[in-house]
């Protein structure tokens, strides 16, 4: 067997498209632009390539990008004034602050004092415990463009058995929450499960979130399933020279999966595209307009 691939990059073009699409309409209608303020504190080489895509991508879809770069040593007082002073402005809809942030700052104090209506990475404890109760909340990007991938494969996701592996805040727990809504049979699985390998085998969706390079063998890999890999591992290689792997190993999986997201080009790209569909679907609702269908839960 040899499994299908999903593309990520061209799936998270179609949703771009789509974004860009309501956000025209709402200008039209109700003369409202979504709007995107994204805070990076410090000078972390990464997450200023991130920032730089996310300013690029939102102002392609016809959103309002307002960036906030503060110093490394900014005071935890004077991030959370901005943050306070971002949740009053009428004219953001989302925000994001960049993580890691530097040592000094409290993440989670940081992450919770976001208004949780635009909390469009999810991250909020408010949000976090409306989707596991099942109400309408901000959803995490990355897991909900792991879901969006996986219903488009197979339209209906009910009844068929998942296992996550990976128990992170940030992927894991979401992705399971989001999949037993979809009335999946869900394992959460991480490096203390016994018999890891045989739990895996079992599983019509697998996906892996544990940030280690290729970890899953193909042997783990259940004759065509769908295998989702999370994981952006860069790695030694041939003459010295770094490459990007995932948390599966992708050509001993994709001889038995009936379907695989590559790294990269897989879930990577869909992370962005769902953040830009998080900030729409904020826009919408804090002006009482119908919401994007296809762009959320």
């Amino acid at each position: 067997m040899t499994a299908q691939v999903i593309d990520g990059k061209a799936f998270a073009a179609r949703i771009r498209g789509k974004v860009g699409a309501h956000v025209a309409r709402l200008k039209e209608a109700h003369d409202l632009v979504p709007g995107l303020a994204v805070v990076l504190v410090g000078e972390d080489p990464a997450s200023q390539v991130y920032v730089r895509s996310k300013g690029k991508l939102t102002t392609e879809v016809g959103m309002k990008s307002v960036e906030h770069k503060l110093d490394v040593d900014t005071s935890e007082a004077d991030l959370l004034a901005l943050i306070d002073q971002l949740n009053k402005d009428e004219s953001i809809h989302g925000i994001l602050v960049q993580l890691p942030l530097p040592k000094h700052l409290d993440e989670d104090l940081v992450i919770n004092s976001i208004d949780p209506a635009k909390d469009v990475d999810g991250f909020h404890i408010s949000n976090v415990g409306l989707l596991g109760t099942g109400q309408k909340s901000m959803v995490p990007c990355t897991p909900l463009g792991c879901l969006m991938m996986l219903r488009d494969h197979h339209g209906t996701l009910s009844g068929l058995d998942a296992v996550v592996i990976g128990r992170s805040n940030i992927v894991g727990k979401p992705m399971a929450q989001l999949l037993l809504g979809d009335s999946c049979t869900v394992t959460i699985a991480h490096s203390r499960t016994k018999d890891l390998a045989d739990v895996v085998r079992r599983a019509d969706i697998v996906v892996a979130a544990v940030g280690r390079p290729e970890m899953v063998p193909g042997d783990w890999i259940k004759e065509g399933a769908t295998v989702i890999d999370v994981g952006i591992n860069r790695v030694e290689g041939e003459g010295g020279k770094t490459r990007l792997v995932g948390d599966v190993e992708y050509e001993t999986c994709a001889a038995r999966a009936g379907a695989i997201t590559p790294v990269p080009g897989g879930v990577g790209p869909m992370t962005i595209a769902c953040l830009l569909a998080n900030t729409l679907t904020a826009a919408c609702r804090a002006n009482g307009l119908d919401e994007p269908e296809g762009l959320t839960v």
